[in-house]
């Protein structure tokens, strides 16, 4: 992790208005060069069973949240966004506990992170920080509840279309990397997106599928 350029007190509270309440030599201190780092993509910024070292505040680039298995199988959980945060972060930090999944950088990305004392002292002081990391706990449970809901109830087939569907038309990603986001192994996936290349609905590149019927898609994932 390399220092960054600066980031203004400004720019910081446009992206988290909840530090508005921060007093200004804690918000200067924050905003100092040092303390803006630039993550290249791929680089693991926590690992499971490690301790918990900051709250992260995400100013560029996107963070990505994933559960291993003992088998080695991987299920995406969330992302986090510039202007959002971290809610395994925050309970290990609420509950002075280890991490129990791993988050990757998935593209370059700058981020700061409040140190855990900071964090503390503005959780049991300013309402507006509080009140902004139990909206990220409740955010986070409503999308972890339709993460549970679609891989109890609906079939890997119209998880598949769907993702694809959210994607846009022209996709570059690996059959491991969706396999991963969906909770499923490669060989399926790779094996269903042939099925679907073979029905017209997309086609397969290196890397790369292209959707080529959208509503022959739509039709596969509203299927029950």
């Amino acid at each position: 992790m390399n220092a960054a350029t600066a980031l203004s007190p400004a720019g910081l509270l446009q992206l988290y208005p909840a530090l508005a309440t921060l007093d200004h030599q804690d918000l200067e201190l924050l905003c100092r060069p040092e303390s803006l780092m630039s993550v290249p993509a791929g680089t693991q910024l926590f690992a499971e069973a490690q301790p918990c070292r900051g709250f992260p505040l995400l100013i560029s680039g996107s963070i990505k949240v994933v559960k291993a298995a003992p088998s080695g199988r991987e299920m995406l959980l969330y992302r986090v966004e510039p202007g959002g945060s971290c809610i395994i972060t925050s309970s290990c930090l609420l509950g002075h506990t280890a991490y129990s999944a791993r988050g990757e950088a998935e593209t370059d990305l700058q981020m700061l992170a409040l140190p855990p004392a900071l964090f503390s002292r503005l959780v049991a002081e300013q309402a507006a920080f509080r009140d902004f990391v139990f909206h990220l706990f409740s955010d986070r449970i409503a999308e972890l509840m339709q993460l549970v809901e679609e891989v109890a109830f609906h079939r890997l087939d119209q998880r598949l279309a769907r993702l694809l569907l959210s994607r846009g038309d022209s996709i570059q990603a690996t059959h491991q990397a969706l396999a991963d986001e969906l909770g499923s192994v490669r060989e399926i996936v790779s094996r269903l997106l042939k099925g679907f290349a073979s029905e017209g609905l997309v086609s397969l590149g290196r890397e790369n599928i292209t959707l080529l019927d959208r509503e022959g898609l739509k039709r596969l994932a509203q299927m029950m």
